[in-house]
């Protein structure tokens, strides 16, 4: 076996985990508002047990919603009795598809509906309470009387949420524990709580009944540092069965520590490995998990063959691709999606209730993805050989459909290809060739250099046609836009090398404000100049911060409701009187749809659809799911 440390089984009590890889919690996922798991939930859960993880952990499982410890109405009510059959029928989906079932047992504290937390205090201009010691008592048995739950359901584990600043965190963190009592002041007594908590469970539930425990190896600027975070996990030694390694710090305002526990395209894979290495190294009894920013068997082996951790725990590389463990097992390893840390997942929450991913249409959809009987087998065309057409060809090939798709230029992969040497987008390159290799093994013929036509459609009698041509940079209208020393943003991202030393980008959405990331890693000066009062990041919340954040970090000018006013051989003039001296201008200044050129192929055929972004300029996610639910439409 290519990967035998990482396929290697543990035993921990009465529960085996075949391999070493745990499908880490990633919060909701169409959760009812009293705390139901849908049909929705349950086939989102069990797909990752059937992609070959080891355990999979069930995010917003709440210990105590009803007292005040959830953050959300939307959650699991551990609590409850009621909850039992719904928890059964979701452990028994993931436990027939041979992996561990594992709530993570959360209790917000003081950043909860009720704010009872170990002091009292103040976040974000709400009153925080200190909790008395019968709470403190009551709360530790609510833990244990989830798990007990869990462990009735056919849970073979269960996760308790003590990093993140979550309760059992408030009550370690200095900054969040001013007690003068058992539970506060030394190190011992901040962390009485959370080793009572993993003792609780264990006596309830027995000593055979295994406990992960989640903790921030370090809350950064936010709070206490590393050299704590390994004194947190030193006194769960033993009293947790896995001591579960991230960072960060979430609590109800979004601070850099918020960012930081989340890998973004920016950092390097295993960003937080090195935190649990150290911890490791001070820990004799539990077994060591690390989770951030891990997507290749490669890099997980040698993470646990070398001894930094015993587990791998992966949230967003199991939401892009949740074969990801069986594809390693099987030495299909070039067959993996690997995420492309854009956040959609997390920016598409909180308005869907579900987590979907940009890079895979059938996360959070598994029960659409589920094949239909196609009642007609159709001669189809796309039309376009871009992110949606793609899709939509390899949709329409994998439901059976005899597919051709047409390219009118000499590649495929549309207008994103420009970014394919650009180093935090390497998996996106990646992906762009994974298309191309699976459109030759579903035997979709290819056409490169080929324009559509309604002549063209009509000559081949197609049954079903999916309009799939993209969209066109928009040019500005401003005088000098023609000169010589002007760039599109895709030309710039193809040849930086014909950008000079200093660079003016108009635009400061995703396109140009990633272009300006680029041209600096490169050594070159960009400024980026936008019309609007902000940078305009298209919906993606959390991946536009992160990009703020790195602007801010290289320290990259960024100049707000600046219109350009003319270019110049020697730089732009803007409205307001500003000169900014410039050898290369940059327009990134959005995108038109090809909608007149897809419509005219409307009445060609029988059947006919749209795709991606010549109905509107949106993004990824819009073009893989748009793309994939025309392939999956056509014939059923």
């Amino acid at each position: 076996m290519k990967y035998p440390h990482l396929f290697e089984p543990i035993r921990l009590g009465n529960t085996v985990l075949r391999n070493r890889i745990f499908a880490s919690a990633t919060g909701l996922s169409d959760y009812s508002f009293d705390g139901a798991f849908s049909d929705a939930a349950v086939a989102y859960y069990a797909r990752k047990a059937q992609g070959g993880a080891a355990a999979v952990a069930i995010g917003e499982c709440e210990i105590d919603p009803k007292g005040g410890g959830k953050s959300t109405g939307l959650c699991v009510d551990l609590s409850s009795f009621g909850t039992v059959a719904g928890l059964w029928r979701l452990a028994n989906a993931i436990t027939a598809a041979g992996a561990v079932c594992s709530p993570e047992l959360q209790h917000h504290g003081r950043y909860g509906v009720a704010a009872l937390g170990p002091s009292e205090g103040e976040d974000h201009g709400k009153p925080c309470y200190a909790m008395t010691e019968e709470q403190i008592l009551a709360t530790i048995q609510k833990y244990a009387a989830s798990a007990a739950n869990c462990k009735m359901a056919g849970c073979g584990m269960v996760t308790v949420h003590g990093g993140h600043g979550w309760l059992p965190e408030q009550f370690f963190a200095e900054w969040t524990n001013q007690r003068t009592d058992r539970w506060g002041g030394s190190l011992e007594n901040r962390t009485r709580f959370a080793v009572a908590v993993c003792d609780a469970i264990h006596e309830r539930c027995g000593r055979d009944f295994p406990v992960e425990f989640r903790i921030s190896a370090t809350e950064f600027e936010d709070g206490y540092g590393v050299d704590e975070g390994i004194q947190y996990a030193m006194a769960l030694d033993g009293h947790a069965d896995i001591i579960h390694v991230s960072v960060g710090l979430h609590g109800s305002g979004i601070g850099p520590g918020f960012f930081k526990s989340y890998p973004n395209m920016f950092e390097q894979e295993g960003k937080n490995v090195h935190f649990a290495a150290e911890i490791k190294k001070h820990i004799k009894q539990s077994l060591v998990a690390c989770v951030g920013g891990m997507s290749t068997p490669e890099y997980m082996e040698e993470v646990v063959a070398s001894g930094q951790a015993d587990i791998v725990a992966i949230a967003r590389g199991l939401i892009c691709d949740p074969d990801l463990p069986n594809k390693a097992r099987s030495g299909r390893e070039n067959e993996i999606r690997h995420c492309v840390r854009c956040l959609s997942c997390f920016s598409n929450l909180f308005p869907s209730g579900r987590i979907l991913c940009a890079m895979n249409p059938e996360t959070g959809r598994e029960l659409e993805a589920e094949k239909a009987p196609v009642q007609q087998v159709k001669k189809v065309l796309v039309a376009g050989g871009g992110i949606a057409g793609m899709e939509a060809a390899l949709t329409a090939a994998r439901q059976g459909h005899y597919v051709t798709l047409c390219e009118k230029s000499d590649h495929l992969g549309g207008a994103i290809t420009c970014e394919e040497a650009v180093p935090f987008k390497a998996n996106l390159a990646s992906y762009i060739r994974q298309q191309e290799e699976a459109l030759l093994q579903e035997g979709v013929r290819v056409k490169l250099n080929t324009e559509v036509t309604p002549e063209y459609i009509e000559k081949g009698r197609y049954d079903a046609v999916i309009a799939a041509l993209g969209s066109e940079a928009a040019v500005p209208l401003i005088p000098g836009i023609e000169g010589q020393n002007v760039l599109p943003a895709e030309e710039a991202y193809r040849s930086p090398d014909k950008c000079g030393q200093k660079v003016v980008i108009l635009g400061a959405g995703l396109v140009g404000t990633e272009l300006a990331i680029y041209l600096h890693s490169l050594g070159k000066e960009p400024v980026v100049l936008e019309l609007a009062p902000a940078m305009r990041m298209d919906g993606a919340f959390m991946h536009g911060s992160i990009v703020r954040m790195e602007l801010e970090k290289r320290r990259i000018p960024v100049h707000l409701r600046t219109a350009a006013k003319r270019i110049d051989p020697d730089g732009v003039s803007t409205e307001d009187g500003c000169f900014f001296p410039a050898d290369t201008v940059v327009y990134a200044t959005g995108r038109k749809p090809n909608f007149e050129e897809a419509a005219a192929l409307s009445a060609a055929a029988p059947g006919f659809a749209f795709a991606g972004d010549c109905t509107g300029v949106k993004n990824i996610m819009n073009a893989t799911r748009t793309g994939w639910q025309a392939g999956l439409n056509i014939g059923r």
